[in-house]
Order: C-alpha cells, then sequence, then structure tokens
C-alpha cells in the first residue's frame, strides 16, 4: 500500500470524503489517505495528525515526496489537538484504533468539532461503543461497510452531524446500516466467529472454581442476539 495505491479499507474510507473537504486524519499512517485525496483533487486542504515522532515523520517525508505540501499539513499531537479553528476543518476521519481510543480522541476533542459535519470512522474493534459515542453526541450514522482484508474484518462507520436516533441496544452491536444489507457474508463470517469465541469462553468459565455468573449471563445475552439475528440455531 502507498498513497498511490490505498488498501481496500482505506479506500472506501476515501470514498465518503465529499469533493472540497477540509479533513483532518487522526493517525495518518504515512499519511496516504490525505496525499492520496489530495493527488485526486478530492479536498481543498488536509491534516495528517500524528501523536508520536517518527510516524510523523513519515507522514512529513511522504508529503514532500509526493508535492502535496500546499494542500496537506503534517502536524504532531494527540487526537484533534492538531486541529485549530483556522483550519475550518469539515471531515474527520479516524482509521485503524480501537474504538475505546477513537471514542476517547473524539470526546477529549470535543470543543473541536463545531463545524466538522462529518465523521468517517474505522475501528478495529469495539464498534458499538463508538456508535454510542456518535447516538449520545447528535451524529446520525449514514453509512456503514463491512469488509475482509488480510484475514481481518472491518466496519466503517460514516455520520453526520444532525440529531440522532435512539438505536436500539442490537442496532449498535451490529450497526443500523448493516442490519439493512443483511445477509451479507462477511457479516455472518465475523459474528459467527464471535458466537463461538463467546461458546469457548462460557465453557472456559464454567470450569474456574467460582463461576462468574454475571459475566457468563452477559455473555449468553450476546450469543442469543448474534443468534437472532443471523437466524441461527445451535
Amino acid at each position: 500500500m502507498n498513497a498511490n495505491k490505498l488498501s481496500d479499507r482505506l479506500q472506501t474510507v476515501a470514498s465518503f470524503v465529499k469533493p472540497n473537504s477540509r479533513i483532518a486524519d487522526i493517525g495518518s499512517d504515512h499519511a496516504y489517505l490525505p496525499v492520496f485525496l489530495a493527488r485526486n483533487e478530492q479536498i481543498q486542504f488536509a491534516i495528517a495528525g500524528e501523536v508520536a515522532k517518527g510516524p510523523h515523520e513519515n507522514a512529513t517525508h511522504e508529503i514532500l515526496q509526493q508535492d502535496v505540501k500546499n494542500l496537506v499539513s503534517s502536524r504532531l499531537g494527540n487526537g484533534l489537538d492538531v486541529v485549530t479553528a483556522e483550519d475550518q476543518i469539515n471531515t474527520i476521519s479516524i482509521a485503524g484504533m480501537g474504538g475505546t481510543l477513537i471514542s476517547q480522541i473524539l470526546e477529549r476533542g470535543k470543543n473541536k468539532l463545531q463545524g466538522v459535519s462529518n465523521l468517517i470512522l474505522q475501528p478495529n474493534v469495539g464498534e458499538n461503543g463508538v456508535r454510542k459515542w456518535l447516538m449520545q453526541n447528535n451524529y446520525r450514522i449514514t453509512a456503514e461497510r463491512i469488509l475482509k482484508e488480510d484475514h481481518h474484518i472491518y466496519e466503517i462507520i460514516v455520520a453526520e452531524n444532525k440529531p440522532a436516533p435512539t438505536y436500539s441496544e442490537k442496532e449498535l452491536l451490529f450497526g443500523p446500516k448493516l442490519l439493512q444489507i443483511l445477509p451479507n457474508a462477511i457479516f455472518q463470517e465475523k459474528w459467527l466467529a464471535e458466537l463461538q469465541r463467546i461458546k469457548n469462553a462460557i465453557a472456559q468459565m464454567k470450569q474456574a472454581q467460582v463461576i462468574p455468573k454475571k459475566r457468563i449471563s452477559k455473555l449468553k445475552h450476546k450469543a442469543d442476539l448474534i443468534k437472532e439475528v443471523l437466524d441461527f440455531e445451535d
């Protein structure tokens, strides 16, 4: 993967960036996404934000090498600290992190979200926590995608700054938009694997000297939701 040929995962993220956006890509991985967007004349301006010096230097190098320094700014800072009001950012992308960390970045940087109408998020795990944060902070989920790449399954969540409905427990777990595209082979693969993981975990817990009944009950409830959505019977 490079800035000229993105992975399927980042290509999908890029497809949700609206024309002429001003985007901050947090945790930018060599600035591949913002550089790609700049080279394809899809954006007005981009920030490639990194919290560590090494990745920041990699992003800076890529921006200079691809000759897009007039459109893409490499910045070192924690989360949304790299964004200023003068940047007039209207889109934020965060890809390749855990859902808890993505939610923490958004929560910590709430004061930087004024004027941000679009969020494009790709959590590696913990998607339900991201959806819950969006619901609680007036971001309506407008699109979701699920894809498989290099033996990993990823979900991409797109949200706009509009009053959000109260999502059900099932919608928070599986995704309100993903539930609308069933049946889907990748979705089924992901949740069948999770169902098996839950079964294995419960079997191990039952062998413990002190059986964690509340934890087992919670896992059984999740398993029931999965079976209901997949229309699956043991």
